[in-house]
């Protein structure tokens, strides 16, 4: 069977209303810790015991700037609901306001450098210590998406310069080969050139070398033929 709906009422028994507030409290902040974290709101939760004791939790931000959003968001709905501007004479009052929200500021920054911690209690250090680990982890996490995008960046660019040297490494090599069947045609033409003279050459030196072989015989024969045309008168006379 079921268990009914319980009625909400004032727990009586002081003692069962004390530990029912213990209970409750640690189960609200559990859940304002769960919200904040899981939708990534800004939560703030104060609780006052029925002895006037104090808790409270509050996100990354600390309890006063969500106190201030709270209070502008909340000055900023009630002057549109009434459909004008706030009085002048509430300037003064916004004038400490933002004084005091300054002041508090450089407190808060001062806190976060390490300065002036010596007036914060034990609670306030373990928020502020909780603040900063948050917002190193964030960070962290920034930096190795930086990280991420740069390494991309360098292997893109890694490729491309591989492509361009791949690219150039094939241009050299025809240009290579190129130069190689240039220079094979230039010989093949020397080549030509030299086969074409060498005939006439060796024609021109065998009807020299025919020349001067019968050179002799044309002399010898022309002896002869004035050794016997000669005129006998012109002979010389014989002695004896």
């Amino acid at each position: 069977m079921g268990r009914g709906r319980v009625q909400l009422r004032r727990i009586e028994n002081k003692i069962n209303r004390q530990v029912t507030f213990s209970k409750r409290r640690g189960g609200l902040l559990k859940k304002a810790n769960e919200i904040s974290v899981l939708c990534d709101a800004d939560v703030a939760v104060i609780i006052f015991s029925t002895k006037g004791k104090l808790y409270e939790y509050s996100t990354d931000q600390s309890m006063d700037k969500i106190l201030d959003r709270y209070e502008c968001c909340a000055i900023a709905e009630k002057a549109v609901s009434e459909g004008h501007p706030a009085p002048e004479e509430n300037w003064s009052h916004d004038y400490v306001k933002l004084k005091n929200k300054v002041e508090s500021l450089n407190r808060t920054n001062r806190h976060l450098m390490g300065e002036q911690l010596e007036s914060l209690p034990l609670k306030e250090l373990q928020q502020l210590e909780q603040q900063l680990d948050n917002s190193l982890r964030r960070i962290r996490s920034r930096k190795f998406e930086a990280m991420l995008q740069t390494i991309s960046e360098l292997q893109a660019k890694k490729k491309s310069l591989m492509e361009d040297n791949s690219t150039l490494e094939k241009q050299f090599v025809e240009m290579k080969e190129n130069n190689k069947k240039d220079a094979a045609c230039q010989s093949l033409s020397n080549s030509s050139s030299a086969h074409l003279f060498l005939p006439n050459l060796n024609n021109s030196v065998a009807y020299n070398l025919r020349n001067v072989m019968e050179e002799p015989e044309a002399e010898e024969q022309h002896t002869q033929t004035y050794s016997i045309t000669m005129p006998t008168w012109m002979m010389p006379a014989a002695t004896g």
